[in-house]
């Protein structure tokens, strides 16, 4: 008996289930459409084998986990188009990798995958850190926000609390100033009336008299008429009107006088603004002290660096590039970059000195002009009195000899003040002022002429109870 052997032979892709497009064989013998087997590995391939050039899914991925000679093979995470990373030349897996294309310097490519680990886990160390200190860095510009509205918020209620006070002091000056002007007009009035009163009383009394007089004077019985010229009254008490007259009210100086006693409400209040201002740059005092290399060589300095006075005596010492050599001054150890800073200098019994801040380039060898432009923001004192020095000079009212001098400066705003920190008033402060290097505390106590100017200048610590 003949049998009939019968062959199948299956034309269809077990992925997409129709006939074979393009078909490929894997390495364990199954067949596929090129395409359907591509797009498969690329969605649920698990292992690419580095050997073997090929990626396998879980189920064809078991004899490199269990043959011995397959356990050997380097497996990595699923990638595309491993043949790329065939040596072209020497048909062989890229081994080296180039860190110079110049010279072709060459390491092997596990060396060079430990340094970059190494390198990558100091990134994976570091990067978590950056993030941190950037998360921080965020907290820190909101509290500074948070805080800006907080003080803004307070500064317009404290502005509108004086604001309304102010108002309420010109409102009342300017109600007292009427007032005055309308009782000045209202007596005025009052003296114009009675006068006119008194005047048509004695016109109605003359009027009267003047009729009696012309009846009798028709009257042709003679002894009709003297019987009643005998009984006519004498003439009325009239006043000498020539020199009586009605002034205008005089307004000289009533303006002038309410706006006085608006500006000493005014001047008390700006007092009291100057004195809480004061408190508050106070709160930023900084520890400062001389720095005896930028000491002049007539300059003696103390040993705690916070007084400094003219010994009229040139020491010889040497010229760095710090120190001043034509004007008797000395700048502090300390500088400020940024930020709000404050002390305060005392310059009791001194019929002379120059004091504030300046910056780190001044020219400190030669005669140099005193002002912002040149790098200084300072007050000067001398018997010509008290000024801010500039280009031109701004002079400023001494109510009285100047104790201590306090100076505030807001690097990052531009503003430099000056308090007259006995007095508790505010003397000057230049505003819209451009800091682009370090800024120091400057003292100059001029110089010690015939026993006058002995006295030092002294950076004195705040006394908050001022």
């Amino acid at each position: 008996t003949t049998s009939n052997v019968i062959v199948c032979f299956n034309f269809s892709c077990s992925l997409c289930l129709d006939v074979f497009n393009s078909p490929v064989t894997t390495a364990c013998g199954h067949n596929f459409c090129r395409t359907c087997i591509t797009n498969f590995w690329d969605e649920q391939a698990v292992k690419s084998c580095l050997m073997c050039l090929t990626s396998y899914c879980q189920t064809h991925l078991e004899p490199h986990q269990r043959v011995a000679g397959l356990k050997k093979h380097r497996l990595v995470e699923p990638m595309d188009r491993l043949e790329d990373r065939m040596c072209k030349k020497h048909d062989r897996l890229l081994e080296l990798f180039l860190t110079d294309h110049k010279s072709h310097p060459v390491v092997p490519l596990k060396e060079e995958y430990e340094v970059k680990t190494a390198q990558l886990g100091k990134i994976e160390t570091d990067v978590p850190q950056m993030i941190q200190e950037r998360k921080q860095k965020i907290k820190e510009i909101q509290d500074t926000v948070e805080l800006s509205n907080k003080d803004a918020e307070r500064e317009i209620a404290h502005g509108g609390q004086v604001f309304t006070a102010l108002i309420g002091c010109v409102e009342k000056g300017r109600d007292e100033f009427n007032q005055t002007v309308q009782e000045k007009l209202k007596s005025t009035v009052k003296r114009a009336e009675d006068l006119i009163k008194e005047l048509e009383q004695e016109i109605e009394d003359l009027t009267n008299q003047s009729s009696e007089v012309k009846r009798l004077s028709h009257t042709e019985d003679h002894l009709h008429f003297l019987q009643t010229f005998r009984s006519l009254k004498d003439p009325p008490p009239t006043r000498d009107w020539t020199t009586v007259e009605v002034r205008p009210p005089s307004y000289v100086g009533t303006l002038r006088r309410s706006l006085d006693q608006l500006e000493e409400t005014l001047n008390m209040e700006r007092k009291k603004l100057s004195d809480a201002e004061l408190k508050r740059v106070q709160q930023y005092e900084v520890y400062v002290t001389l720095d005896p290399d930028t000491a002049h060589t007539r300059l003696i300095l103390s040993e705690d660096g916070k007084q400094v006075h003219d010994g009229a005596v040139v020491k010889k010492l040497p010229d760095n590039p710090e120190r001043f050599t034509w004007y008797t001054c000395v700048l502090t150890r300390q500088s400020f970059s940024s930020g709000r800073f404050y002390f305060e200098v005392q310059v009791k019994d001194k019929t002379a000195w120059w004091l504030g801040v300046a910056r780190e380039s001044i020219d400190r060898k030669g005669f140099t002009e005193w002002t912002p432009e040149t790098g200084y923001w300072t007050l000067d004192y001398d018997e010509d009195g008290l000024v801010f020095n500039d280009d031109p000079d701004v002079d400023l009212p001494l109510r009285a000899e100047l104790q201590k001098v306090g100076v505030f400066v807001d690097y990052d705003e531009g503003l430099v003040s000056f308090y007259d920190v006995e007095a508790r008033v505010h003397i000057y402060s230049a505003t819209g002022c451009t800091f682009t290097e370090p800024l120091y505390p400057f003292l100059c106590p001029w110089l010690h002429r015939e026993g006058t100017n002995s006295a030092p200048l002294i950076i004195s610590p705040v006394n908050q109870t001022d």
